[in-house]
C-alpha cells in the first residue's frame, strides 16, 4: 500500500473532465444496438438486410436510425451502388478502429460477468437446498 503522501490526488476539475469524457463516449455509443452493429461490421462491409439478419431482434427502423447516427459520428460509411435495384453497403471507417480496445474490454468483461452471475446463482441454489 502506498503511503498517503504518494496516493494521487484528483481535483474536482479532473473528476469533472473525466465524467464529461465518459458522457461524451456514452452519447456516441448509447443504446442497445450501436456496439453490436459495430461488432457485426468488423469482418467487413455488409448490406442492410445482411446486417439486420446478423443482429437478431433489431427492427429495420431501429437499424436505420443506428446506422445514421454511426455515420454522423464518422464510425460507419454508407456506399450506394448504381445497380438495379440500388445496392447499399455499410462499412466501418478507419476511425472506428479506435474502438477496438473498448470492444475487446467489453467482450471480456461480458464473458466474466456472465460466468460470475452463473456461479453466484449456483451457490445460492446450493445453499438454499
Amino acid at each position: 500500500m502506498l503511503p498517503e503522501e504518494e496516493i494521487p490526488k484528483h481535483s474536482a476539475e479532473a473528476c469533472q473532465n473525466s465524467i464529461s469524457a465518459v458522457k461524451d463516449a456514452l452519447y456516441v455509443l448509447n443504446g442497445k444496438w450501436k456496439l453490436p452493429v459495430i461488432a457485426a461490421l468488423m469482418d467487413g462491409a455488409m448490406r442492410f438486410n445482411e446486417l439486420q439478419h446478423a443482429l437478431e431482434g433489431i427492427t429495420p427502423k431501429v437499424l436505420s436510425k443506428e446506422l445514421r447516427e454511426l455515420e454522423l459520428n464518422e464510425l460507419v460509411t454508407r456506399q450506394v451502388f448504381a445497380t438495379v435495384p440500388v445496392t447499399v453497403s455499410y462499412e466501418l471507417t478507419d476511425y472506428s478502429k479506435s474502438l477496438n480496445s473498448v470492444l475487446t474490454s467489453l467482450r471480456l468483461w461480458g464473458y466474466q460477468h456472465r460466468e460470475h452471475i452463473i456461479a453466484s446463482r449456483r451457490m445460492k441454489i446450493k445453499h438454499a437446498g
